[in-house]
């Protein structure tokens, strides 16, 4: 097997990508699967595996960070978790029955209408900035409450948790496929529709896909070994540089997010969206 050093340009290229994604919450996948096929013209497949195998890695190191800052709502990530793994596992499965063109044409299109959803939640809350009674009626309706260890406290109620579950199911089932869609399914569930605090909602967000990402890996790299040869060849070329960055990204990305307003935020992410819809749905014909 032989290990090269061509693809040396993707640690960078994987920290400011890991960065990125840890400090708004999206699937590190969403960067990587269209980089893989389109830059490298690696087979979908392998495209996939890779990039969740980046993704694991990435999450995994800005878990620790997040977990440090006890920015973690463990209570909702376990009412997430019970729809996001086994729809995974079957994604994972069943994943060669649908093309996968068809899996990014609607990812892509959804990826355009979360992005424009979560413009639209940022534009409303501008226009109530300034009505106090609306304020004060929101800081004292509640039902949740989180403390971080620099002692914030954040106060949300996680709204319609059936649209919760059925996102963590579709957006499992997603990863299983096609390596994106958990994350900002709920990125646009607790932020744009339920305006869970953003530190809460991202590091939330990021164990659950650790969790659902290490399930669908499995099945992949498991091929992967299986098939060996060249396949095996082209996985470990591109992450033995990737898994580094991302994991200095991953780093990197919670003290990023420490320092970015909740309201540039959101709109950075909506922007991320939106661009990425777009460029998938552009880079399908």
């Amino acid at each position: 097997m032989n290990i090269s050093l061509e693809l040396w340009y993707l640690l960078p290229v994987a920290t400011v990508i890991a960065t990125i994604a840890m400090s708004s919450g999206i699937g590190g996948a969403v960067f990587f699967s269209p980089l893989f096929m389109i830059a490298l013209s690696l087979e979908p497949k392998i495209a996939i595996g890779a990039a969740l195998a980046t993704e694991l890695a990435g999450f995994s190191s800005g878990l620790f960070a997040y977990l440090k800052a006890k920015l973690i709502d463990f209570k909702l990530a376990k009412k997430l978790l019970v729809f996001s793994v086994p729809s995974a596992l079957l994604g994972t499965m069943y994943s060669d029955l649908v093309p996968p063109v068809i899996l990014k044409a609607i990812f892509a299109v959804g990826l355009v209408f979360i992005g424009t959803q979560l413009f639209s939640a940022w534009r409303k809350e501008e226009r109530e900035k300034h009505e106090e009674t609306r304020k004060e009626e929101f800081s004292e309706d509640f039902e949740s409450t989180l403390t971080d260890s620099a002692g914030h406290t954040y106060h949300y109620t996680v709204c319609n948790p059936n649209m919760g579950k059925t996102f963590a199911g579709i957006g499992g089932a997603f990863v299983g496929m096609i390596s994106v869609g958990l994350a900002e399914l709920q990125e646009y569930h607790l932020v744009a529709r339920c305006r869970v605090p953003a530190p809460v909602a991202i590091a939330t967000s990021i164990f659950v896909v650790v969790i659902t990402v290490l399930t669908a890996s499995i099945g992949h790299f498991y091929e992967f070994a299986k098939e060996g040869g060249d396949v095996l060849e082209q996985v470990l070329n591109v992450i033995i540089f990737t898994i580094p960055g991302v994991i200095i990204g991953g780093q990197l990305g919670p003290k990023v997010q420490q320092y970015v307003p909740e309201d540039k935020m959101k709109v950075a992410i909506s922007i991320a969206f939106l661009a990425i819809g777009l460029f998938m749905l552009v880079t399908l014909v």
